[in-house]
Order: structure tokens, then sequence, then C-alpha cells
């Protein structure tokens, strides 16, 4: 398949990118540098230098490709969650961004889109599994994600295939707020967000990656991209610490992080999230099964590089 993939530097992109051209897809993606356009043409993709706010240049450079893949973010940095102004970037591109990329996608006659989403705004459930039939429960910082969804609906109701993958919190080599993690982890520090009974549902860049290629196989639709086992947020900073070999002598913030108000909903809530429907759909599974296994792969790959 010839597929355009916007994002195709960042954390999620840098493992798609590959991963398509491993599977014998020919490529091209966004480059807003000399140096990522670099980076693009040695791992086998053609660059190409667009505005993802552009619609009519969009247009244009879509010509011709049997899919569409946005996974364009600005995700902000773990100390940085709370603050409403770090997600300006992000929501713009969630906005006017996807508002674009549909937009021009409908005018080229692409028959696919995947657009990135993510499967933070669900309710909190306690240990209750949480599927796509659970409404989103959305809060000021994620107000951009139903706009993107929204655009694959128009997408969909123009006679295209449109697919929204809701992913769970990224972590893996490539992740900023991994290292960050990771680092907190070899100072025997336990980063604990709400309740310590709460879930976090999870998903290794990798295994993203790879749902992102499944994803262009999936009916259209909403499908929750997450691993197997979401752990306890108590069982999850242990893993971060097994992963490095050291023992958490202090976990904070704990319950908090509540006071933060409601831009740390994200990570504050529990949530169990189901990847059922999308493995049934298209016979994905994650490689990781929980964030013990990824995360200590994660490490492993910190090691090696």
């Amino acid at each position: 398949m010839k597929i355009f993939v916007t994002g195709a530097t960042g954390a999620l992109g840098g493992h798609v990118v590959p991963a398509l051209i491993a599977a014998g897809h020919e490529v091209t993606a966004v480059a807003r540098s000399a140096e990522k356009a670099g980076r693009l043409a040695a791992a086998g993709a053609f660059p190409c230098e667009v505005s993802l706010f552009d619609a009519d240049a969009l247009a244009t450079a879509f010509a011709g490709h049997d899919a569409v893949l946005n996974v364009a973010t600005a995700i902000p940095s773990t100390w940085r969650f709370a603050f409403a102004r770090s997600w300006r970037d992000n929501a713009r591109i969630r906005t006017e961004g996807s508002t674009a990329v549909v937009g021009a996608a409908i005018a080229a006659g692409v028959p696919r889109l995947v657009q990135e989403s993510i499967a933070m705004t669900y309710p909190d459930r306690g240990d209750q599994w949480i599927d796509e039939s659970v409404p989103p429960d959305i809060f000021p910082i994620v107000t951009s994600s139903p706009v993107a969804e929204g655009n694959v609906q128009r997408f969909n109701a123009s006679d295209g295939t449109g697919v929204v993958l809701r992913f769970g919190l990224f972590y893996g080599p490539g992740s900023v707020q991994s290292r960050q993690m990771l680092a907190l982890a070899r100072l025997h520090f336990g980063v604990l967000l709400g309740r310590a009974d709460g879930y976090f549902s999870s998903i290794h860049l990798e295994d993203a990656a790879s749902a992102v290629i499944a994803a262009l196989d999936a009916p259209a639709g909403v499908y929750n991209v997450v691993d197997d086992e979401p752990l306890t947020k108590r069982d999850y900073a242990d893993a971060i610490s097994a992963a490095v070999g050291k023992r958490a002598w202090v976990r904070a913030p704990g319950r908090l992080s509540l006071l933060a108000g409601a831009n740390m909903s994200s990570v504050n809530r529990s949530l169990r999230v189901s990847n059922r429907r999308f493995r049934d759909a298209t016979g994905w599974a994650p490689r990781y099964r929980s964030v013990r296994e990824g995360w200590a792969a994660t490490r492993s790959s910190q090691q090696a590089r």
C-alpha cells in the first residue's frame, strides 16, 4: 500500500514508519526539518515538507495514497501535565490539524484514514473493565479528542473507511515520559498518581505501532489499544522499579495528585480498559502483555543505546 504518515518523527511515528517499511509498504512522511527529512529517508521513507494545517497542500500530497495515518501529537512531559497551557499545541493538532487532514483526505479520494486518540477520556470505573460502549467523560485538557474523533465520523460519512485508535498511556523507547520515570526509579522514587488500587491502562510504543498497521485492515470504527493486563498503580510503580533493579523508598504524590484538579484526570482516574474489540476485529495482540514485561524491555533498550 501507499501510505502517508503525519507525526512521522514523533514518539509513535518513530516506531510506525520503520514498521510499515518492514511490512513492505511505500511510505511518505511529513518532515518539518532537513534533519528529520534525512532520518526518514535513511529509514526508507519519502520525506514531504507540508503543514498539518494546510488542507489544500495536504490534499495535493495525499493524492494517489491508499491510506493516511494521522499520528501527530504534542503530548507534554510528565512535569507539565497539570498545566493547561502545556496542551495547547496538542489541542491545535487534534482540532485544526485533524480537520485539515480529514478534509484533504476526502478531497484527494483517499479510501482509508487512521486517527490517533486516547483512552484516558473514559470515566473512572474502579476495577471494572471498560470497553468502547462506555461513553467518554471529557475534562478540560482533552476537549480536542472528541473533535478529532468527530472528524473521522465525517470521513466515514463521505464513504471512506475511518478508524479511531484510543491508545493507553504510551511508554517505551522514544518517550520523554519514559526516560523521566526510569530516572526517578533509579533514585528509589516511585511515581504513584491517584489511588494505589486504581488502574493504569498502558501500551508500549512498539505495540502501538503494530496496532496502527493492523488498523489498515480493520473495519471502520473506534477501538481501544491497550495491553492485555492493566496493572494497579502500585503494581505499575513496582514494575518500573523492578526494571531498573531499585526498590522504591518513596512513593509519591499518591492521593495528593488528586488536588491538582481536572487537568490530572487522565492519570488520576482508575481505567481498566479492554482491548478485546480490536483483537477480535484484526487478530492483533501486544508483544508485551503488561508493563512488567514492557518496562523491562524499555530499560534493556535504553542500556543497549
